[in-house]
């Protein structure tokens, strides 16, 4: 063997086993909407939040249309866990009857590309993670989740249930502890903590001291896991990115409930570390969906073109050429218009009018135009293509948009 082949070898096994490991870590802490956490003492998201940045967000869907969504707490979670609203992901409510597992979560992706990483979900519900990631199902290729702390609500003897939920306030206190530690000890490569009392004190206290209270203590909660994280990238050099989030907002006459369509009810936020947040992060309002493909985006997990066409969520660093999608449909004509980020390059424009994908079949597409990207609108003639229902997507250099049309029956 020639030395320059060697030197090659050798080099690429050095750069190899040198290269930063890369880890991601997202937190939902339920029921906080935006105004309340912006009004408050919370030294960990702030200082957070200054690493990378704070945005304001919304949950819910689009009102009115095809992907509103019920702001409830596992309708909340899946949008984030899958990046799709509803209308896909067909999780209405907490029973979480019928999950529709063709929407990968974020886990499923990350195994399916990278088996022999780690996983785990630290959590004071267990339905997060048997029944949403769907550990150990056929229908999620039987996902694995390597470490899990959960269902310590089921355990009524350690934890005997009480009107005032102090059972869940101890509860967040082991998922937080187990978190850190496991972090600081393994360092699984995609974390998921969820975090209940805050939505406890809520319902029960609305806009009140308690609920206040319970909010500055989960902060307290997430600094031990920030601390455990950043003892990782002092000692192992690892590159993290924390996303930190709530499922939905409050109503805005008690505080107590959440549901609906109210301002306040979809009004959330986002804290998170991440670099390179984009122009869409910073000048728009972004929305829980966005935090699956930013993960995405940060760990190289790449997605199938079919999937990648369904995936509502926009990453919210690096560049993006379009956001905003509208479609309407007049006169055999379907109208598009988007907001161009970046300008340069062509927006491909895809419909078809099946939704095969729901029932784990193929869409057929046809690419019926191309236009600019900052051309910002195009009309698309499906006189050809009558139909009570279309699915469009707009294929740009730097992301993919979706819409769907459905008619009047």
């Amino acid at each position: 063997m020639n030395k320059i082949l060697l030197l090659a070898i050798f080099f690429g096994a050095f750069n190899a086993s040198t290269q930063v490991k890369k880890k991601a870590i997202f937190i939902i802490v339920d029921g906080i909407p935006a105004d309340v956490i912006e009004k408050l003492k919370k030294p960990t998201l702030d200082s957070i939040a200054q690493i990378g940045g704070y945005t304001r967000a919304y949950v819910g869907g689009e009102k009115k249309n095809y992907s509103q969504t019920p702001t409830i707490s596992a309708v909340g979670y899946n949008s984030l866990l899958t990046g799709t609203w509803v209308n896909k992901h067909n999780v209405w409510d907490n029973d979480i009857k019928a999950p529709n597992y063709y929407y990968w979560t974020i886990f499923r992706f990350f195994k399916e590309q990278y088996p022999e990483k780690k996983i785990a979900v630290f959590s004071t519900w267990l339905d997060n993670r048997t029944k949403l990631i769907g550990d150990n199902l056929p229908q999620t290729n039987n996902i694995k989740t390597d470490y899990y702390f959960d269902g310590l609500e089921l355990d009524t003897t350690r934890y005997p249930h009480d009107k005032q939920s102090k059972y869940i306030n101890l509860i967040d206190q082991q998922v937080a502890n187990t978190a850190a530690n496991t972090i600081q000890t393994v360092a699984p490569d995609l974390s998921w903590v969820y975090l209940e009392y805050t939505d406890d004190m809520g319902h029960k206290y609305g806009d009140s001291p308690e609920f206040y209270a319970a909010i500055e203590q989960m902060d307290k909660q997430v600094n031990q896991i920030w601390q455990a994280i950043k003892y990782r990238q002092a000692k192992f050099k690892e590159d993290w990115v924390i996303y930190i989030t709530t499922d939905h907002g409050r109503d805005a006459k008690t505080g107590k409930g959440h549901g609906g369509q109210s301002d306040r009810e979809r009004s959330t936020w986002i804290v998170t570390n991440a670099q390179n947040l984009n122009q869409y992060f910073h000048q728009n309002q972004p929305a829980i969906v966005d935090i699956m493909p930013s993960i995405a985006n940060f760990l190289n997990i790449s997605f199938p073109r079919k999937q990648q066409f369904e995936i509502d969520g926009i990453s919210l660093t690096g560049k993006t050429s379009a956001i905003s999608p509208e479609a309407t449909f007049k006169d055999g004509n379907i109208n598009l218009t988007w907001k161009a980020i970046e300008k340069k390059g062509n927006a491909k424009i895809w419909v078809t009018t099946t939704n095969n994908f729901e029932i784990g079949k193929n869409d057929k597409y046809e690419l019926l135009k191309q236009v600019p990207v900052d051309a910002e609108k195009a009309t698309i003639d499906v006189h050809k293509l009558p139909s009570k229902f279309y699915k469009i997507v707009i294929e740009t250099p730097y992301n993919v948009l979706n819409r769907w049309i459905v008619l009047e029956k």
